[in-house]
């Protein structure tokens, strides 16, 4: 088997380790067992609730279970004709199973990462916030540039965006903006953009032409589901209403009033704009739910807060991200080393690869700084 062959099928065997991993290959038939069992009870829909969550559970573990048998089988059928097509001398079977080869990996490295999406609220819906640092105007444009990539990246997965605020910059971009956006593990992809992001460039309006350093942090926080209790003692809370206007995208909601929350406890503001006042308050309630929610979920995980702890101020010291235009095109991501120079397609919503080293540098248990090599 020629080396580079050799390669792609180490590649997908990793790949299948970290399925075996993640599916707890070893009792998967037995939880499926149990499953099958439990659909069985006639008193199943008594709750219908609880029967969609345990049937939405159960043809997950189907599905899992499917996707990990299936490559399996693949590579194990493709490398024996390889091993069959050498022995006669046969090059067509031997291109074509390399080719099939070539193709299964692509399905591993895909389902590899979708499987990293495991986590307690990674289905969800999720809520992205972005603020402009240290920087003025240069941070404001920056703040409007990551804002433009996000929204295309969620076109790119197929979810729907809707802006709740923004605030505009005094002279250019964007203060300020929250977005919710909607679609199969979007929370379970965004999660790992929480922090400071760097921008190193030649600023447009800058007419000495110098490089100029800009910061914009991100924050990310899933949308609570019905069935989630989070109380909210009306006491700790302060409703304020007023209007604010934003432009909106080809798929980005907006309209022009607004409603403020401040949580006192933790400090915690939310905002929304929406087509009424009731509207507005029901939607900032359960945005401020889904960062108490948070909250919480960073209490669990070490490695949440990890990804979280660089999310307070903008400035220097405390970016998980660098975006270099000038001197030279770099995308860095600082926990994770993975890079790319590719930065027109990072910036046009191509956070795939950046995104998936974090979810894998979750699952390997390495911290930052190990990931950094210091």
């Amino acid at each position: 088997m020629r080396a580079e062959v050799q390669n792609t099928v180490d590649q997908i065997s990793k790949s299948l380790e970290l399925l075996a991993q993640r599916l707890d290959v070893e009792t998967a038939q037995h939880r499926l067992e149990e499953f099958n069992a439990r659909v069985e009870d006639p008193n199943l829909w008594d709750d219908a609730e609880a029967a969609q969550k345990l049937m939405r559970d159960r043809q997950s573990l189907v599905d899992a279970i499917g996707t990990y048998e299936g490559i399996k089988q693949d590579l194990a059928d493709n490398v024996e004709l390889i091993e069959l097509g050498e022995m006669e001398e046969d090059t067509e079977v031997v291109a074509d199973a390399e080719a099939a080869l070539l193709k299964l990996a692509e399905k591993a490295a895909q389902k590899e990462l979708e499987a990293l999406l495991d986590g307690e609220a990674d289905g969800n819906d999720t809520f992205l916030e972005i603020n402009a640092g240290a920087g003025g105007t240069e941070s404001c444009d920056w703040a409007n540039m990551l804002a433009r990539m996000y929204v295309r990246w969620a076109e790119r997965k197929g979810y729907k965006v809707e802006l709740q605020a923004e605030s505009a910059g005094d002279e250019a971009g964007i203060k300020s903006a929250t977005y919710k956006i909607s679609g199969h593990n979007a929370y379970g992809w965004l999660k790992s953009e929480s922090g400071v992001h760097r921008l190193v460039r030649i600023f447009p309006f800058d007419s000495a032409a110098k490089r100029h350093t800009s910061f914009t942090s991100v924050k990310v926080y899933p949308v609570v589901d019905d069935n989630i209790e989070i109380e909210v003692n009306p006491s700790d809370i302060r409703i304020d209403t007023y209007r604010s206007s934003g432009a909106g995208g080809q798929h980005v909601n907006t309209t022009d009033s607004a409603v403020r929350i401040t949580h006192h406890p933790t400090g915690i503001v939310v905002t929304s704009s929406e087509k009424s006042q009731h509207q507005n308050r029901d939607i900032a309630m359960k945005a401020l739910k889904s960062r108490l929610y948070q909250l919480e979920l960073d209490k669990r995980s070490a490695l949440v807060n990890e990804a979280h702890e660089s999310a307070g101020d903008a400035g220097w010291g405390n970016q998980i991200r660098s975006y270099v235009l000038q001197p030279y095109q770099m995308v860095k991501d600082l926990r994770t080393n993975y890079e790319t120079s590719d930065t027109k397609g990072v910036l046009d919503g191509d956070l795939d690869g950046l995104m998936g080293a974090t979810l894998a540098l979750a699952v390997s248990g390495k911290s930052r700084a190990e990931a950094q090599g210091s």
